[in-house]
């Protein structure tokens, strides 16, 4: 089970071009610096004005999802800042992509799951054979009592990915075939195990660290020789939870060509969070459709109009991403409503095929001709 994890995000793996770095550390002090814990709390903590952004029940947002609700929520903020007297501070697209990482980092466990259905399925799945609860069963097997991991998925990839050879000798010596795992069998056996007593006070931390290391480590590994052409995996990720990997990958791990290569929990962690940020940050959407939200919108009568001071953005090629439309708001939208709201045209609100849709259009370099 625990394997899951950790083939699940080098599943994520053979995303080529240039990395992108997303560091959910720097995105939670920038969430205390740019005074966004005065209204909002995450798990928990924080101020209660606004949301608590760490206790949304779906995990199948997208950087398009949360650049459109930040912009929908925009002039609300801006008014809450202001009656506060709360400087908004400086934004940019590597800022936004880290506040992007602390937001996904801080929802990590939050999945719903069921632990009654969970412990059902650590037996069942065959788990339980080898895991005791308090007690060990095997001397190579440590009881879920003693599982630091539970507490630090990173920590629980990379148990499972070293393990995975001994763990399949196991089942082979039962005769027992590998288990297949959905997401949420997955999800429910997590559930299940966090919330034993001996692991309910393990505090819950998923760190995101995106950069070069992550990519060189995914060269070196060797794992790049399999995951390229026709196995490639940037196809398969789109629309897939870290947890729809993670299964995908336990249910994989028996065909795999070769023994995984061994990684450390701080390589796991580059690596989880390299493949992490080439799928998240990558955002489809239909440039015809988006010209027409250009237009809807009203960001034609400005950025369509060189009289109006905006810059043009139609037809420049980009690259726009979620993370440069956050950093566009945060700098120049106080200036944008205060414009709109003299011209007598309403704040524009955007659902998430909207911004997905736009952003593909201003990175198409010719308008809607690709």
């Amino acid at each position: 089970m625990k394997r899951a994890l950790a083939f699940a995000i080098l599943f994520n793996a053979a995303v080529y071009g240039a990395t992108v770095a997303a560091d959910s550390d720097r995105g939670a002090q920038l969430f205390q610096s740019l005074h966004c814990v005065e209204c909002h709390a995450v798990n928990g903590r924080g101020g209660s004005i606004g949301p608590d952004l760490g206790r949304r029940i779906d995990r199948n947002f997208t950087p398009a999802a949360l650049a459109a609700t930040m912009w929908n929520h925009a002039p609300t903020m801006w008014s809450a800042m202001a009656q506060r007297n709360v400087q908004a501070g400086e934004v940019d697209q590597q800022d936004a992509r880290d506040l992007f990482a602390f937001f996904y980092a801080a929802r990590f466990f939050d999945k719903p799951g069921d632990a009654g259905r969970g412990k059902a399925l650590f037996a069942s799945k065959h788990c339980a054979e080898c895991h005791g609860l308090t007690e060990a069963k095997l001397p190579a097997a440590k009881p879920v009592a003693q599982w630091e991991s539970l507490g630090h998925p990173i920590v629980l990839i990379d148990r499972m990915w070293d393990h995975g050879a001994t763990m399949r000798q196991q089942f082979a010596a039962r005769n027992i075939p590998w288990p297949e795992l959905s997401s949420q069998d997955l999800i429910d056996m997590l559930v299940y195990l966090r919330n034993l007593p001996a692991a309910r006070g393990l505090p819950a931390r998923f760190a995101i660290n995106a950069g070069d290391e992550g990519r060189a480590l995914f060269e070196s590994k060797g794992c790049v020789k399999c995951h390229t052409g026709k196995l490639a995996l940037e196809p398969r990720l789109k629309n897939k939870t870290l947890t729809d990997i993670a299964a995908a990958m336990w249910n994989h791990e028996p065909r795999m060509a070769s023994p995984a290569p061994e990684l450390t929990v701080e390589e796991m962690r580059q690596v989880v969070s390299y493949l992490w940020a080439r799928q998240f940050f990558e955002d489809a959407g239909n440039p015809i459709l988006g010209e027409r939200v250009f237009t809807a919108k009203h960001c034609a009568g400005c950025h369509n109009n060189a009289s109006s001071g905006a810059p043009r953005l139609p037809g420049t090629g980009g690259p726009f991403s979620a993370a440069t439309m956050i950093a566009a708001l945060w700098h120049h939208g106080p200036a944008m409503l205060a414009r709109m709201q003299h011209e007598n045209i309403a704040w524009p609100r955007f659902n998430v095929g909207d911004m997905s849709n736009l952003i593909a259009y201003l990175n198409a370099k010719d308008g809607t001709k690709q």
